[in-house]
């Protein structure tokens, strides 16, 4: 028997149904899931989680765009969240945030060719007193400079690449 991606996006919902509830309560934390998956959620997945929640997809559409953690659109393996409050800005966040777009060579709200990051703007992530700070995906870094940039994304980097040597020796 052929299963198709959609069947395994279908079957990986309703696991987290099983695990949440059928209830409202459960369509954030699904979506949630969804996202942290797939790092996106697809017109397809909206339409089973409304399917399995018996409400009109355009409930669960708004709430993926209502939320900026939640995204219609693909994402990068590595989302970087930059805080734009003023105190991030007088702590030098333009700085980063230049160092940020030429490292990876695009602008906020654009990802990687190859898929590995995104950039994003954050109105604020309780941070204030460390600023400027930014999140790579959950993980917060303050005090950030144009150094602590160059030294994240290696991080990041380097992580997806023993990812993708983990993935490549597991299917062998």
């Amino acid at each position: 028997m052929f299963v198709t991606k959609q069947d395994r996006l279908e079957n990986r919902i309703r696991e987290w149904f099983e695990k949440y509830g059928h209830d409202r309560s459960a369509l954030l934390p699904i979506l949630q899931e969804i996202q942290k998956k797939y790092n996106y959620i697809s017109k397809h997945a909206m339409q089973v989680v409304a399917h399995e929640l018996d409400i009109h997809p355009v409930e669960v559409y708004g709430v993926v765009t209502f939320y900026s953690f939640l995204s219609a659109k693909p994402r990068g393996k590595f989302v970087i969240r930059l805080c734009r409050t003023i105190s991030c800005d007088m702590a030098g966040r333009d700085r980063v945030a230049c160092q940020l777009e030429n490292d990876l060579g695009i602008k906020f709200g654009e990802t990687t060719g190859d898929g590995k990051f995104s950039l994003e703007w954050a109105s604020c992530i309780g941070m204030c007193d460390q600023g400027p700070a930014l999140l790579v995906n959950d993980a917060v870094h303050t005090e950030m400079t144009p150094q602590k940039v160059h030294e994240i994304l290696e991080e990041c980097r380097r992580t997806f690449a023993s990812h993708a040597v983990n993935r490549e020796v597991k299917s062998i």
